[in-house]
């Protein structure tokens, strides 16, 4: 069980931003479009069982941009592209509000679903809706903005049924900072986690909610390795030392990981693929593969998995969209990834260290 029609295991992807497609297009979760990269028809066309659904905030000072008219992905590259121009930290009140909005829109595509969405609380229920064909929505905060830092607000949301939580997106916020979007450039960016990003490491190890390492500052990185007593997970980061780009992982890192058992996902992003980090979607699949192979060889087969970044990145055109996901696994195939080793990276991973951070 678990695979798609063509045989092949289903994908469960480490991060997606479909609910900022949904709201900036209008389109329908369960219509076929041309637009974005998921909905539920193109899921089903490429084998992609389920995955990650960010919640992710935008600056106020993007969001009025937006208002003036410019495309929010070139403000959002523009704003982050260097520390000093990172806005300041947007406040509680407004993060929680923006928050309530898009965690309602991910719940009621669930609820609309007539039972083929279905949001996952636990490893088991992963496992199941793999095995069922039933497609899996795991609620996740791309940033910790909404959390408050004496816990209330983890509580609320981990009852509505939020598992894993972003520390940051590449800019800074109460608890920590994460790194620039420019080319070539070491992670080795600005300060750790303060006193309450501490906090809040401990708080989220307490509730069993996964923590997500990708765009931290390897300082913050290493600071929650030294507190948790989770896996490390990068949900969707590649390979430094292919691409340098700040968003990917150093050998050091990737070796944290895997001695923590954790898990880093591939990132489809062109950008954080190529050698250049160029934008060029004619990058080929195989750059791809060249990432997993790579992470691979550092850190054992259990400890790769994908993490597109569908809906929030620029695909290689010869991938698309979700319904492309069959080259991709074609890909590996060539490349000698078949039965177990091809499921663990499909979503085996991803189920076992699920599993093991949330204890059930």
């Amino acid at each position: 069980m678990g695979h798609s029609p063509g045989g092949a295991p289903l994908v469960f992807d480490g991060h997606n931003d479909t609910v900022l497609s949904l709201e900036r297009t209008g389109r329908s979760f369960f219509e076929r479009s041309d637009e974005g990269h998921i909905d539920l028809p193109r899921a089903r066309a490429g084998g992609l069982g389920g995955g990650f659904f960010a919640v992710y905030l935008r600056d106020p000072v993007v969001v009025e941009r937006m208002r003036e008219g410019g495309p929010a992905a070139d403000l959002g590259l523009q704003i982050y592209a260097d520390e000093r121009t990172w806005p300041e930290p947007m406040s509680l009140e407004y993060a929680q509000s923006q928050t309530l909005e898009t965690l309602g829109r991910l719940l009621r595509v669930a609820e609309a679903s007539d039972g083929e969405v279905h949001v996952v609380r636990t490893a088991a229920e992963l496992q199941h809706d793999l095995d069922r064909g039933t497609f899996a929505m795991l609620l996740h905060f791309e940033g910790a903005e909404p959390l408050d830092p004496d816990g209330h607000a983890l509580d609320v949301f981990y009852a509505a049924g939020v598992r894993s939580v972003g520390l940051t997106h590449s800019r800074r916020n109460r608890y920590c900072q994460g790194v620039p979007f420019k080319f070539p450039s070491s992670p080795d960016l600005g300060p750790g986690l303060n006193d309450a990003g501490k906090a809040l490491v401990r708080q989220l190890n307490a509730r069993r909610v996964m923590i997500d390492l990708s765009h931290l500052n390897e300082r913050g990185f290493w600071d929650v390795a030294k507190l948790s007593d989770a896996p490390l997970v990068a949900t969707h980061s590649n390979a430094h030392a292919l691409c340098p780009h700040p968003r990917n992982l150093t050998d050091r890192q990737l070796d944290a990981i895997r001695d923590s058992r954790g898990v880093a996902g591939l990132n489809f992003h062109v950008g954080f693929l190529r050698a250049d980090g160029a934008h060029d979607e004619q990058t080929p699949i195989a750059t791809m593969v060249d990432h997993v192979e790579y992470m691979v060889r550092r850190m054992g087969i259990d400890h790769v998995a994908l993490g597109s970044d569908f809906d929030g990145a620029t695909m290689p055109a010869a991938l698309g969209d979700a319904a492309g996901l069959p080259a991709l696994v074609a890909a590996l195939e060539a490349r000698g990834y078949h039965g177990e080793d091809l499921r663990k990276l499909a979503h085996g991973n991803w189920v076992r260290v699920l599993r093991e951070t949330w204890g059930a």
